[in-house]
């Protein structure tokens, strides 16, 4: 595939409009996870917190490839993945402070957070969990007959658990429309993929079950939405599944209390400078003239100002009451289904 600093706007078939949306939606992504680390640092997000920054290509460009009635099912690190889906800023933001107007009313805090309004199912804590469940979302799509398919997430670390691997079986058994994203993002925790990965890829490991799979360039936007369409496509033709790994790289360390101390700032540094997937995007559209520099810096004046609205609509909106402990923890007089004389 064609580097982005050596791409035109011919090569990408996209159009100017198209490309300013990618672009405003990985600045979104960046800016809102930037403002929620300094958040973490005042205190006001409590547990786990694991930021997308590096990363933001990957969800904008494959989202971008969905229809409405698509599922999407990802792992701990999830806040990028729930702004591509179009969830509200302020009530993801809201829910990362353990505020009553969060998306799961600050009980789910960053990991656990959903909105079936978005099909979105969620941030899951458990390594791995998001393959099974999301290939549950493929079959439901497949038996409800909706031409819905599910994207399921996942990093390289998740890529190695043996959930993923019996859910990839029963997906080609019965040949379920799901596509496993593996966001390959070099560390799994603090192991390098190099430790922890036997083979050459993660994707490879799908020709044994006869799944398709390919890998691309997680850096560059343009080359995900190339890899996504095939992927796409291919499951939503009734081709059964596909693993699409994503070449990537995670500026932050695993979570806010990581220090990263297992790779060195040269490494980091060199990413920054030659890969960064919105920097590069930003040059391609000022090469192209999509929008000029005036214009540009409008843009990202209004996702600023978007993100810091979100920090303080979260910041005003109330800590729960106690009474929240106790909500949606049961269903009681659940109705039941009437058959024969009684229907």
């Amino acid at each position: 595939m064609v580097e982005t600093h050596k791409k035109s706007l011919k090569d990408v078939g996209l159009s100017s409009d198209a490309i300013k949306r990618l672009y405003k939606d990985m600045l979104l992504i960046r800016r809102f996870e930037e403002k929620a680390g300094q958040l973490y640092g005042r205190g006001l997000i409590g547990g786990f917190c694991h930021l997308y920054i590096g990363q933001e290509a990957i969800v904008v460009g494959l989202q971008s490839l969905l229809k409405e009635v698509d599922s999407v099912i990802t792992g701990y690190r999830d806040h990028g993945h729930m702004l591509a889906c179009d969830m509200d800023a302020g009530q993801v933001m809201a829910e990362l402070t353990g505020r009553i107007d969060g998306y799961s009313r600050g009980k789910g805090g960053s990991m656990h957070m959903f909105s079936r309004e978005k099909n979105f199912y969620g941030g899951h804590g458990i390594v791995g969990a998001q393959a099974s469940l999301g290939t549950g979302l493929a079959f439901a799509h497949q038996y409800n007959e909706d031409g819905g398919v599910c994207l399921a997430y996942m990093g390289d670390g998740a890529a190695n658990q043996g959930q993923f691997y019996e859910s990839l079986n029963m997906a080609a058994l019965w040949n379920l429309p799901v596509v496993y994203i593996i966001e390959n993002n070099q560390y799994a925790m603090g192991t390098s993929t190099k430790r922890h990965g036997a083979g050459p890829s993660f994707h490879g490991r799908a020709t044994g079950f006869g799944v398709a799979n390919a890998m691309a360039n997680g850096m560059d936007v343009f080359d995900v939405i190339e890899a996504g369409k095939v992927a796409i496509d291919h499951v939503r033709s009734g081709k059964g599944p596909y693993v699409l790994e994503l070449d990537a790289y995670r500026y932050r360390g695993h979570s806010m209390s990581d220090p990263a101390k297992y790779r060195t700032k040269d490494e980091v540094q060199d990413y920054k400078d030659t890969r960064d997937p919105i920097v590069n995007l930003k040059n391609f559209i000022l090469r192209e003239n999509i929008i000029n520099d005036a214009a540009l810096k409008e843009l990202e004046k209004e996702v600023k100002a978007h993100v810091q609205e979100a920090a303080r609509f979260a910041e005003e909106s109330p800590i729960p009451p106690e009474s929240e402990l106790y909500t949606d923890v049961l269903i009681e007089d659940m109705p039941t289904e009437k058959t024969g004389s009684d229907a």
